[in-house]
């Protein structure tokens, strides 16, 4: 019997928001800093947010559509149902951040910083984080009809009872991601599967992908 796979698991710590300030209707600033918010129902759409820092605050079902957050960091937050069916977030950053049920179309999160971030639920139509850096990331239960991961460094990382439907992993750098559990559809760039760990039933779905990768025929 092959031994079981050893995968190190994502780094995790759960989040404590204390004494937050209730701000209903918050004055949304290109490079301003927002510490210990809490943020309800509010409206930052088509809003300009380039280089924003958002410190220990609470987003409960804030709207982003088309705002512009290029470059802005997320630490210490919690962000509940957030919406938005285009978000612009380029070369973010973010840092002990949880994510529950987001409702996201287009996310353009591209080149960013993740560490220590979780997302529950929830569903993206698309998740480009292409070239982003990858660090002790759960994605549990999620619907995304494309995620791509193309160029990106992924340590420690799970994604888990996810459905997908294109996967692109075109030269990534993958170590310790732990796909067991999800479903795709397809997968682009095979090559940079190298790093991850899949269960039986992916590796039987994988097998024609892989035999053409490698020019195997099966008669």
């Amino acid at each position: 019997m092959a031994a079981a796979a050893k995968v190190t698991a994502p780094r995790i710590s759960p989040i404590r928001l204390d004494e937050l300030r209730d701000d209903p209707a918050p004055d949304f600033q290109r490079g301003e800093r927002y510490d210990g918010l809490r943020l309800t129902r509010a409206v930052a759409d088509g809003a300009e947010l380039s280089g924003a820092d958002f410190i220990e605050c609470e987003f409960n079902g804030v709207s982003f559509n088309e705002a512009q957050l290029r470059g802005a960091t997320f630490r210490d937050c919690i962000l509940n149902e957030p919406y938005a069916p285009v978000f612009t977030a380029a070369r973010t950053s973010w840092r002990e951040v949880e994510i529950s049920n987001p409702r996201w179309g287009s996310a353009e999160m591209y080149e960013g910083a993740w560490h220590s971030v979780k997302i529950d639920g929830g569903k993206l139509d698309f998740l480009n984080l292409r070239g982003s850096k990858l660090t002790d990331v759960v994605i549990t239960g999620c619907i995304i009809n494309e995620l791509d991961l193309g160029s990106c460094t992924a340590t420690r990382m799970v994604l888990k009872d996810c459905t997908i439907g294109t996967l692109d992993v075109s030269g990534a750098k993958l170590k310790d991601v732990d796909l067991r559990g999800s479903d795709f559809r397809m997968i682009n760039g095979l090559g940079g599967l190298s790093g991850v760990v899949i269960d039986d039933y992916q590796l039987s779905l994988l097998a024609p992908l892989l035999a053409g990768h490698l020019g195997i025929r099966v008669v």
